[in-house]
């Protein structure tokens, strides 16, 4: 261009992109979007319903018919002028693109080896002849279907996948929670160590550059036996941090509901679990790293010892059966019963240290009457007050969902979320753009949250060599 600027890209959306995120109309800054009638088509196709999909296709259709309010035909054929109808996110006014929508014909002509009429391909066939007709013009695919990527690869179309809900660029980055002091931290630091001991709690007042990524909630911790194991309360005005050694949950006097920690990481979630100050707990590990089993002990040392919280409400993702739950018979909690396998077989490992068949009997009585199982898909509109509520499979979640479900607690609620980022079963999520991601990004920095990466498997030897190997 003649005044050495970078030419206005064109981005060709595809329909996924709308139905995953509908403010991705005003994600693109300067950039000029075109929408394929086929687009249009798929959108009105999917407007019914009560899922998160169908909701998200409304939105869009009300963000395109905004955009639209007042235009004639002339003014859409020149594009519409991209302007947010909110400002709550947005970086600042900064230039807008303008939205093109499919109308007037385009020759839709592809290649032998792509045949078919499929929505996919004409909205393949629509960005390859965008790109033959622009001057100079970079053209590009955006969309969340790899395959679809991928053949635009083939036809030499530019694709590329939306990323503007990825919380991270890379989920080695995503915050673990606990992180190991360096081997000469205490001679460095000697001379600024401030300690204090209050009502039997030991304190630490800590300073310097290797305390920079240190957030409340997190843990630091010296490596082998005997080592300083401590949580971060809180970062002082002057930067430096106030850290409390942490309960030792691996010794048997201090087991929590007859379960006691079995390596550093559980020892770190349960103190978090433990503490009533904290609103809100993540834990991220793979399968037999504990995380169902600690929490629910937690949960039911503080529901049933110490009454704190009236009940455990648990829900999970029901996503394998990709269904509605409403063609299971019974009621809410029956439906839930086949997907909630992990709570029996931890509540059967619970109950089995009560002593003989009559305690064992009573004491899962009494954990069914303050142990409830919900369903996600009646969460809406809900207010939780003094639960301690789990939500389960959290990685399966979208941003949104996981937004909608947080802000259901009320006062005196404490919010547990379980989850293995490395098995995700919702379509077009990854790791890096998934809810659980998401708040623990999000949630890192504030001082009622806490956070641990869960690295070792405890369930047996079969199941960690079959982890390793498999």
């Amino acid at each position: 261009m003649p005044d050495g600027r970078e030419p206005r890209h064109l981005f060709v959306l595809d329909t996924n992109v709308l139905m995953h995120d509908p403010s991705a109309l005003f994600r693109f800054k300067e950039h000029d979007l075109f929408i394929p009638m086929v687009v249009l088509e798929e959108l009105d196709a999917a407007k019914k319903g009560l899922s998160e999909v169908a909701r998200n296709v409304r939105q869009a259709s009300r963000f395109l018919d905004d955009l639209m309010h007042g235009a004639d035909k002339a003014s859409i054929d020149a594009g519409l002028p991209l302007r947010p109808p909110f400002h709550g996110d947005q970086e600042g006014p900064g230039p807008t693109g303008r939205l093109f929508f499919q109308t007037r014909h385009l020759p839709l002509d592809l290649p032998e080896s792509l045949p078919g009429r499929t929505p996919d391909n004409a909205i393949l066939a629509t960005a390859l002849a965008l790109q033959q007709g622009q001057d100079r013009r970079p053209v590009t695919l955006v969309s969340k279907d790899i395959n679809l990527r991928i053949k635009a690869a083939v036809l030499g179309v530019h694709a590329e996948d939306y990323s503007n809900d990825q919380v991270l660029d890379d989920v080695r980055l995503l915050y673990s929670g606990a992180r190991p002091l360096p081997a000469d931290f205490w001679e460095r630091h000697a001379q600024d160590l401030e300690s204090w001991q209050e009502e039997g709690r030991a304190f630490y007042r800590l300073r310097g550059p290797d305390l920079a990524n240190g957030y409340p909630g997190g843990f630091f911790y010296e490596e082998g036996e005997g080592g300083l194991e401590a949580r971060i309360l809180r970062r002082e005005a002057d930067g430096s941090l106030i850290i409390e050694r942490i309960q030792d949950y691996g010794n048997p006097r201090h087991a929590v509901w007859g379960i006691t920690a079995r390596n550093r990481e559980q020892n770190f979630a349960l103190n978090l679990l433990m503490d009533p100050e904290l609103d809100f707990v993540t834990l991220v590990g793979a399968a037999g790293t504990g995380k169902t089993l600690l929490t629910l002990a937690a949960g039911l040392a503080q529901v049933l010892d110490q009454n704190l919280y009236r009940e455990i409400v648990m829900t999970r993702v029901t996503v394998p059966v990709g269904e509605d739950i409403g063609f299971l018979p019974g009621t809410e909690e029956e439906k839930m019963t086949p997907w909630m396998g992990a709570l029996m077989d931890n509540l059967e490992v619970l109950t089995e240290t009560e002593g003989g068949e009559w305690g064992r009997a009573a004491t899962n009585d009494l954990i069914r009457k303050r142990v409830q199982v919900r369903s996600l898909n009646f969460m809406r509109g809900r207010t939780f007050l003094n639960k301690y509520l789990i939500l389960d499979e959290a990685q399966n979640l979208t941003p949104k969902q996981m937004k909608t479900l947080i802000t259901r607690a009320g006062p005196g609620t404490k919010v547990v979320c379980l989850g293995n980022i490395a098995q995700i079963d919702t379509p077009y999520l990854t790791e890096t753009s998934s809810g659980l991601t998401y708040v623990v990004d999000r949630f890192k920095e504030w001082p009622h949250s806490g956070h641990v990466t869960l690295r070792r498997g405890e369930r047996s030897r079969l199941a960690d060599f079959a982890s390793e190997r498999l």
